[in-house]
């Protein structure tokens, strides 16, 4: 008895978070031409819809493409920034270290506006390549401390070894260093494609009519339309992202990943 005011309270709360997405879903469905909750009869139609836009498909395609090129190259950035302040020293790593922790403190519409001072400095026009940089000063942060973290629990005793049993600097990091961070870069790159691909602040401010990222494109379309083709992209954004969850279960494991369960 004593557990069920908890298994009650963690329902609702569990309710309370997934309201949001099942209004979103039911709104999808409804056979109105505008969002209404309840839906009013079931229908499939604004799912179908979508495959007529292809604007929206072009920026479904643009903001996948970023997010999997943001995930690839910040885990690789990441892995090697972690590894050299926390294994090197050198002059200003503290200072580097404390750049990459404050990036989380600073609000993403400041970010914005910076890189499109930056880039208008620079004379660089919007494309796939501006808004990944844009998108790798989000993200990098989050593998860098993530690869720092994994690093902190990583015997060195065990590189050790493998050097004295004749293994070269290449041998040892591609087979101890590496696997023992491995749940660390799967993490970064797990949080810098979802970042990249619901970012919506950032990408306002690199963007043009002409190059829009999904978010992007549904928060211009929400100024003029309100149909239920914007909860049926809504949808598909947060099935999206519960694939990409269920893949990372399967591979490695949530609760591994995170360090909630022992690997055995």
């Amino acid at each position: 008895m004593r557990r069920v005011p908890g298994a009650v309270f963690a329902t609702l709360v569990g309710l309370f978070l997934l309201a949001p997405v099942l209004v979103t879903l039911a709104s999808s469905l409804t056979t109105t031409s505008y969002v209404s909750f309840p839906p009013k009869g079931i229908t499939l139609h604004w799912y179908a819809e979508l495959f007529h836009r292809p604007e929206f498909l072009a920026s479904f395609g643009l903001s996948l493409g970023v997010a999997a090129a943001a995930a690839v190259v910040s885990t690789a950035l990441g892995l090697a920034a972690g590894l050299a302040i926390q294994r090197y020293p050198f002059p200003g790593r503290r200072l580097l270290d404390n750049v990459f922790s404050s990036a989380f403190a600073v609000p993403t519409i400041v970010l914005g506006i910076g890189l499109l001072q930056w880039y208008a400095q620079l004379g660089m026009a919007s494309s796939p390549l501006t808004l990944l940089l844009a998108h790798l000063v989000l993200t990098v942060p989050y593998t860098v401390r993530l690869v720092l973290a994994g690093l902190a629990g990583l015997d060195r005793s065990a590189e050790l070894a493998a050097a004295g049993l004749g293994a070269g600097p290449l041998r040892v990091f591609w087979h101890v260093t590496l696997p023992a961070v491995r749940g660390a870069l799967i993490a970064g790159a797990f949080f810098a494609l979802i970042t990249s691909f619901d970012d919506l602040t950032v990408a306002l401010f690199v963007v043009t009519t002409d190059l829009q990222t999904l978010p992007v494109r549904i928060f211009n379309y929400l100024q003029y339309n309100y149909d239920p083709t914007v909860t049926a992209v809504g949808t598909l954004m947060v099935l999206f992202a519960a694939v990409v969850v269920v893949v990372i279960e399967r591979v490695v494991g949530v609760a591994r990943l995170f360090g909630t369960e022992s690997a055995r």
